[in-house]
């Protein structure tokens, strides 16, 4: 299995996304130097991307990723916050494109990772993948922005408080 990671500039995107044109990978290229500007140092050689995963080869029971931006932040003891912003593909055979917060914590119910806000789009005849990556960058730019703390996100979630 060959998994790459690097800045969004090393991405193949077009042996990820054969059916994207020229203009779509500009469209790409323009949505992720929103994401970049509002952390530059945490986004620049945070991009993961599964090659393997960019033919879909059947029905899923769970969406395989084919590129990935992942943005950690510790928060105390045993807790985190994460920005994602994703593409992969839905049950349906179709690209999804989603940008999440969550909060990983050592809680007592529900250990483990939480998604505590989510905009996904799956794409088809309403919505391009430029256009969902688009939105996805947008909004993941914003909360890069603006990251608040988990104690934030864990409230937004209706997570229970940490302890200590």
């Amino acid at each position: 299995m060959h998994t790459g990671r690097g800045s969004f500039d090393d991405v193949p995107l077009s042996a990820l996304f054969p059916q994207l044109s020229a203009a779509d990978v500009g469209s790409l290229r323009r949505a992720v130097q929103r994401v970049g500007a509002a952390q530059p140092v945490l986004v620049a050689g945070g991009w993961d991307w599964f090659p393997e995963h960019a033919v879909v080869t059947g029905p899923r029971s769970r969406t395989s990723v084919i590129l990935l931006l992942c943005v950690v932040q510790p928060s105390g003891v045993g807790d985190w916050w994460e920005f994602q912003l994703q593409v992969g593909w839905a049950e349906q055979g179709r690209h999804e494109v989603s940008a999440s917060v969550n909060v990983g914590c050592c809680c007592e119910t529900d250990h483990g990772t939480h998604d505590v806000d989510v905009l996904r789009f799956v794409v088809g005849d309403e919505v391009s993948l430029p256009r969902a990556f688009e939105a996805c960058a947008e909004r993941t730019g914003r909360w890069l922005a603006d990251p608040r703390d988990a104690d934030h996100w864990r409230a937004r979630g209706g997570l229970p408080t940490r302890a200590g």
